[in-house]
């Protein structure tokens, strides 16, 4: 469903409160680490699928911090609070029910434990922006590119019809898109 909305900027997509009395979709973002792309994951799908989800993320081996960085893009590109982000272990999640696990590093993916009960697992692999060389602003710009990218991939779930959110291909599929220009530069 696409709004217009004066104030947000027009042609901007928002997507409405859960307009459904359904309870929201459990969603966990997994990542080897759980200090970049899977906080900027969970944060970016809970404030664009504006309650339709509640979002979770995990490392399969947390590195116990989470990246300044991803903080700050939050902060300051969408205006997102992650001060309270924390680096957590799947482990964490073996007795929610889940419906949705998506990866967010190739690592994970590989490692990516098993989730009995869980209706869809998807892999939308984005590059590390935290193993970037460089100066402090190519650093910085590489978490708004993978930001970016996750956003997007975000956006493509949220318009998912209901009857999709939970078509393995389908959610999937995301992980096809919104492929980064220099993607496979940043995964050298």
């Amino acid at each position: 469903m696409r709004m217009r909305d004066r104030r947000r900027g027009e042609g901007e997509m928002i997507f409405p409160m859960n307009p459904s009395a359904k309870p929201p979709l459990q969603v966990l973002i997994l990542c080897t680490g759980n200090s970049a792309r899977s906080i900027l994951g969970e944060y970016l799908l809970r404030q664009i699928g504006r309650g339709r989800f509640e979002t979770f993320s995990a490392g399969s081996h947390p590195t116990g911090r989470v990246n300044p960085l991803a903080v700050r893009v939050l902060r300051e590109k969408y205006n997102l609070d992650a001060s309270a982000a924390r680096s957590k272990s799947a482990e964490e999640f073996r007795g929610v029910k889940l419906d949705v696990v998506i990866t967010v590093c190739d690592h994970a993916k590989e490692a990516c434990p098993i989730w009995p009960g869980v209706p869809v697992v998807a892999h939308w692999g984005s590059p590390d922006p935290a193993a970037v060389e460089g100066t402090e602003a190519e650093k910085y710009w590489a978490f708004v590119q993978v930001a970016s990218q996750i956003a997007r991939r975000a956006e493509l779930f949220c318009a998912l019809p209901e009857a999709k959110l939970l078509d393995g291909p389908a959610v999937r599929a995301i992980g096809e898109q919104a492929k980064l220009e220099n993607e496979a530069e940043m995964k050298k």
